[in-house]
């Protein structure tokens, strides 16, 4: 099995470049507004320039920007300064079609437990092993989430997407 190193024959910018949309479409699905997105984009770029990783395969690596994006995310809602502030309201320019927009604005108003899991299954094309890998959480409640987030998802959609019977 090849090591991939964070210094080795790709560049930093070769690997921002690869991940650069995954880790900033993670980081908006948390915090909802692209002000803190931005912020936490910075934050995992520069714990991986900064830090010499040995990463087993690509998947690691994949699976590395990810876990360190979600806790990058949680540090920010935890933060003492973050208690104090208050949201703006803003809308959040994508290039996603329009249906899929709609998909994805929906699912950002779903709780924390079925936006993060529906989110790295349908955008992220992540199988449940993976998900679990990433996240620690167990496969069959992974799956009872997805469950559980489509049914949610149909509803709010309802009329949009899915046709009455």
């Amino acid at each position: 099995m090849e090591n991939i190193l964070t210094s080795g024959s790709e560049t930093s910018d070769s690997v921002i470049d690869l991940y650069k949309d995954m880790v900033y479409r993670i980081a908006l699905t948390h915090t909802g507004n692209k002000h803190d997105a931005d912020d936490i984009f910075q934050e995992v770029f520069l714990r991986y320039i900064q830090k010499s990783i040995v990463f087993d395969s690509e998947k690691h690596r994949k699976a590395w920007f990810i876990r360190v994006t979600i806790n990058c995310s949680r540090k920010l809602f935890s933060s003492s300064w973050f208690k104090k502030t208050v949201p703006l309201d803003e809308t959040i320019p994508t290039q996603m079609p329009e249906e899929e927009h709609l998909v994805y604005e929906t699912l950002l108003t779903l709780q924390k437990k079925y936006k993060d899991i529906l989110y790295l299954y349908y955008f992220e094309n992540m199988a449940v092993s993976e998900i679990y890998s990433i996240t620690g959480i167990k496969e069959s409640t992974i799956r009872s989430h997805l469950t559980r987030g489509r049914q949610i998802m149909k509803e709010k959609l309802k009329g949009d997407y899915f046709y009455e019977k």
